[in-house]
């Protein structure tokens, strides 16, 4: 903690219970113009339906035409208002400047994107208007503001909630995870509530950030019927009625758009939905869907969940940690758990057949047996020409389809590596636009298949970049290419270590400005909270995590080694030497 220095007084939004309803307060008859400014910004943070007293604030013309769903612009604080000043001539009346440091932006699709912190500055505009009572009496009302809404960041957390919305890989039965952000705690009788908002942001689509790379089962135009909001019956099921649009759908394209509700509404932590039943427009039923047959569309639907948490232990040998975290680790049967290994960075298949190896000098990747012992190590299946480790190949990983890739940090012949099926010679993927002067320094792929985490090193600096994976062509010979590539963690000076850990989640290892090092969970659209930081473990060089939120954690710390977190527990040391823990993936 500080020991010396001024005391400053912060403006920041309050942590309001999340229990706690916050009700606008409308503008009282002969308010001045700053009372007006500051009303309008508290009751942007109401839980009102359609902002009915925010919009008390605001000139009757410009009342009519504010759309706060445009858009939310995210401060790290509280909007703060700078000194008044008269407008000009041309535009009479009192300007009144805002300021904060923007953090994030929700667009018109509820899609988050996280900001490196930089200065927010806009004006709002205020004018005397005639009463609205019938009095001659003259009232400062808002007639120029900022599109949307304007909110610091605890107040966003308060009054919003991320939701998972999902559709299918474009030509896969695989589900994909769209992250959004939804009001909460709103009454069922506006037809907004949380369970109503989430279905109708499905239906309205995949955000711009998916959109090229998933597909929707519903007909286009497919929307709720009118006036209706979805509520539970005594059974626990959710009747859904559609428009006509859907009337005319089959049987297994039912049974997909229900697939996607269920997904998405186990997001949604009170609902819990044993069927969805959805109805044609006239009120005939289309299909019924019971809760767990969505899962045969889950990204991992192909592999075992075994839950196996692989090292490379002190002996350089790949073994399987004990699952309790006791004991000893096992070396796995194939000849990569024999003696004298030279081994530094692994993955395991989804599969749990094979795994790929990195050498420890960086110069080889080679793929091998898991089980299978009286096999030796194949040749390797591609070798870096780089001048020196940090400049050869990176620790290699496998997609959801069983593609591996590798990254090569040779400056002159390196690049971003597909090997189809974990075999065969390198594919190169172009990440399109290159970016310019930054060595990868880690590739982590999604079980989905669609999206794809980089740890980009420039100037010192290591960042982690987000994009997708787009895949053209034919089916068996696509070609693949990484594109739309964004920050995922702005708010962190360096990042040293990411996993995937879940559908659109991943844990990430890194230092903000001037702090100390630290763990916690990142959506894929950058937004975090204060439950996301994990308990602290010093000088973290690598982490691993499960789709399964209910496997732990597994890390590597430089002096304490093998390290696992199990829920609801702190760190318990595994082993002392080891490296590179990984779960299959």
């Amino acid at each position: 903690m500080p020991d010396s220095g001024e005391i400053r007084a912060v403006k920041a939004s309050p942590r309001t219970d999340s229990q706690v309803r916050v009700e606008a307060v409308p503008p009282r008859k002969g308010a001045t113009p700053l009372q007006v400014v500051e009303g309008f910004l508290e009751a942007m943070t109401s839980d009102d339906a359609d902002f009915a007293t925010a919009r008390e604030y605001l000139a009757p013309e410009v009342s009519d035409k504010w759309q706060p769903e445009a858009g939310t612009t995210v401060l790290a604080e509280a909007p703060e208002t700078g000194q008044a000043r008269e407008g000009g001539s041309s535009n009479p009346g009192m300007d009144f400047p805002l300021h904060g440091r923007k953090i994030a932006q929700v667009d018109s699709q509820l899609a988050y994107e996280a900001f490196t912190p930089a200065d927010y500055s806009r004006t709002i505009h205020l004018s005397q208007r005639k009463s609205q009572d019938g009095s001659d009496a003259l009232e400062w009302r808002i007639d120029q503001l900022p599109p949307g809404l304007v909110l610091g960041a605890s107040d966003f957390q308060r009054n919003y909630r991320p939701v998972n919305k999902y559709y299918f890989a474009v030509g896969r039965n695989t589900v994909v995870a769209d992250p959004v952000f939804i009001r909460q705690r709103l009454d069922p009788s506006t037809l907004m509530d949380p369970v109503t908002q989430s279905v109708r942001s499905l239906l309205d689509g995949p955000t711009a950030e998916l959109a090229p790379v998933v597909e929707s089962s519903f007909p286009r135009g497919t929307r709720l019927k009118d006036g209706v909001a979805l509520t539970f019956d005594d059974r626990n099921t959710l009747e859904v009625p559609l428009n006509e649009k859907a009337n005319g759908v089959s049987r297994a394209q039912c049974d997909k758009m229900a697939a996607q509700i269920l997904f998405t509404l186990k997001d949604l932590s009170s609902s819990r939905v044993d069927q969805v039943e959805l109805q044609r427009a006239n009120g005939g039923m289309l299909c019924a869907f019971s809760s767990g047959q969505e899962e045969a569309y889950a990204p991992d639907h192909l592999w075992p969940r075994a839950g196996n948490q692989y090292i490379v232990d002190g002996g350089g040998r790949l073994a399987v940690l004990p699952r309790d975290g006791q004991g000893v680790p096992s070396p796995v049967l194939g000849p990569l758990g024999r003696e004298q290994q030279s081994t530094g960075q692994i993955a395991v298949a989804r599969d749990e057949k094979t795994a790929a190896v990195v050498s420890a000098d960086g110069r080889e990747l080679r793929v091998a047996p898991i089980f299978s012992a009286r096999t030796q190590i194949p040749p390797p299946l591609v070798r870096s020409k780089g001048a020196g480790p940090e400049q050869r190949l990176s620790a290699p990983s496998w997609d959801g389809l069983g593609d591996l890739w590798v990254a090569d940090r040779d400056p002159g012949h390196g690049g971003l590596l597909r090997f189809a099926g974990g075999t065969g010679e390198p594919r190169p993927v172009r990440i399109v636009p290159e970016p310019d002067g930054a060595r990868i320094e880690s590739v982590r792929l999604s079980a989905d298949g669609v999206r794809i985490a980089l740890l980009l090193e420039r100037d010192g600096r290591t960042t982690l970049q987000i994009g997708r994976v787009e895949r053209t062509g034919p089916g068996d010979d696509p070609e693949v290419r990484v594109t739309a590539l964004r920050p995922a963690a702005p708010q962190m000076e360096t990042v040293t270590a990411v996993s995937w850990a879940g559908p659109s989640r991943l844990v990430v290892v890194g230092k903000e400005a001037g702090e100390v090092q630290q763990m916690r969970y990142i959506q894929t659209d950058g937004s975090t909270s204060a439950a996301s930081v994990l308990p602290g473990l010093n000088n973290v060089e690598a982490v691993a995590a499960s789709d399964d939120e209910r496997l732990p954690l597994v890390a590597h710390s430089d002096g304490e080694g093998i390290v696992r977190l199990p829920s609801g527990a702190n760190w318990q040391k595994v082993v002392s030497e080891g490296s590179s823990p990984v779960y299959p993936g």
